[in-house]
């Protein structure tokens, strides 16, 4: 259980960590044609506030593990994705865009990686 854990949570890691840096460190032109969000419906502060969660929630999946101290945040930093999944999702729909696999497969992912992280409990 502890190898599927680290094996999830590496992925989802690295993936939040790219994904959360470019938010914060990006403009809104260079975002915009990689995430369609991003535009002027969608303030610029609240983009980064996205992607600063995104970075917490990395470093929350790895670093309690693996340091052995409040194992329980992984499981937080965990759910913590699965809520801007759903965030995201209804972003997506809101907009009328129906492209939300890969929102599902992340939500997927952060919730196993939850479950996964009750091994330290």
């Amino acid at each position: 259980m502890e190898i599927a854990y680290w094996i999830v949570a590496a992925l989802l890691a690295a993936l939040y960590l790219f994904a959360g840096g470019k938010k914060v460190a990006q403009s809104p032109e260079r975002l915009q044609p990689m995430m369609g969000w991003v535009d002027t419906t969608v303030p610029l502060p609240l983009v980064r506030v996205i992607g600063v969660l995104e970075i917490l929630g990395a470093g929350g999946l790895i670093l309690p593990p693996l340091t052995g101290i409040a194992s329980w945040l992984a499981i937080a930093a965990a759910s913590g994705l699965v809520l801007i999944q759903i965030g995201g999702i209804a972003v997506h729909l809101h907009r009328g865009d129906r492209q939300i696999a890969l929102n599902i497969v992340l939500l997927a992912a952060a919730a196993a990686a939850a479950w996964l992280g009750t091994a330290w409990l």
